[in-house]
């Protein structure tokens, strides 16, 4: 009898060498009918895997290439699903690739990057369990309960109590709030961020302390902004 852990690898494999729609039964097939498709779909509907999973699965690789100047890169990605029922998480979501919201999964990746070497470390499902009614188009509408930005904290603490070895941590301007900046600074770590036009920083704590901001978008590098300035973007407002 297999062990789960032959059906992850499996399964895993048959994804990775696939270049269209993966089935159960392609994979019974490509087996040879050495594992029915019933007992692929059975293992897949009876497990709910998460990053502790996912972890399991890649430590022992993460272990020989992690250095302590790698990078841990978030972003979230929405995978379309324009026929599927409406769920918890298979509803709404804001894409930004398009410019607008479409149906499907919302996921929250964490990518290490470390040498030449690329290794998922962590995940999220972005599940919107609160349901409401719009006051002014009177739709009912979906909401998460934890936001992706207070997901993204939770899992850059998970990976640093797996002492992953880390020194910086890149991502989009989803996330370039002042709430990530200083809790990322308060882990001893660096972070690299993409910002809103219309964001607001100070170059320096005097200009901070004294109220003066600049937007993005009028910032002059070659006014001689200096770089300390721009390294300490969590005073941003």
């Amino acid at each position: 009898m297999r062990k789960q852990t032959d059906y992850i690898e499996l399964y895993t494999d048959y994804l990775i060498s696939g270049n269209g729609y993966a089935t159960a039964t392609g994979l019974s097939s490509m087996l040879d009918g050495e594992v029915s498709h019933d007992q692929i779909t059975r293992f897949l509907s009876k497990n709910e895997f998460n990053s502790k999973d996912l972890w399991a699965q890649v430590k022992r690789t993460v272990r020989e290439v992690e250095k302590d100047d790698a990078c841990l890169i978030f972003d979230d990605t929405v995978q379309e699903k324009k026929w599927t029922d409406e769920s918890d998480i298979m509803c709404w979501h804001f894409d930004h690739t398009v410019g607008k919201s479409v149906r499907g999964i919302n996921m929250l990746n964490a990518l290490y990057y470390s040498g030449e070497a690329s290794i998922p470390v962590a995940f999220e499902i972005v599940e919107k369990s609160i349901q409401f009614s719009d006051i002014k188009t009177r739709q009912v509408k979906r909401k998460s309960d934890i936001a992706k930005n207070e997901l993204m904290r939770d899992m850059i603490q998970t990976s640093i109590n797996n002492q992953l070895k880390f020194k910086y941590i890149l991502m989009d301007t989803w996330f370039g709030a002042k709430e990530n900046f200083e809790f990322i600074t308060k882990k001893n770590k660096e972070f690299i961020a993409a910002l809103k036009s219309n964001r607001l920083f100070a170059t320096s704590l005097e200009n901070k302390h004294a109220g003066k901001f600049v937007r993005v978008d009028e910032l002059e590098l070659s006014d001689g902004v200096p770089l300390e300035g721009i390294k300490s973007l969590y005073e941003a407002i």
